[in-house]
């Protein structure tokens, strides 16, 4: 007997169709336009995220520098003076402490200094 496979393939094509929901023209009711409009957007969005880390980073070390520069220093001579003070915190948790915490961070300046 012949087997069939119309539920799975209409489960799977219902799946990738989900996912081209809100696309323009054809790319939303057209397989072979829906298959490759997900596979675009599915790539786009991976690379997205990696460029999001970027991004932030980029952000907190603008925001650092703003800071140490108030303070009268550069962003990587603070930088390098925390390493050489072992002080281990990330550049996240130093951009939080310079917007929210003022008094703390010119402390950790000058224990950048003083390195």
């Amino acid at each position: 007997m012949r087997t069939k496979s119309a539920v799975y393939t209409r489960q799977r094509k219902k799946k990738i169709f989900r996912l081209a929901k809100g696309s323009y023209a054809t790319k939303k009711n057209r397989w072979r336009m829906v298959i490759q409009q997900v596979e675009r957007s599915l790539n786009y969005a991976y690379t997205g995220r990696k460029d999001n880390k970027a991004n932030f980073r980029t952000l907190w070390i603008i925001r650092l520098n703003a800071a140490v520069r108030e303070e009268g220093m550069s962003y990587n001579r603070f930088i390098s003076g925390l390493k050489k003070a072992n002080v281990v915190i990330d550049r996240k948790m130093l951009a939080e402490i310079a917007v929210s915490d003022n008094a703390t961070f010119k402390k950790l300046v000058e224990v950048a200094k003083a390195a």
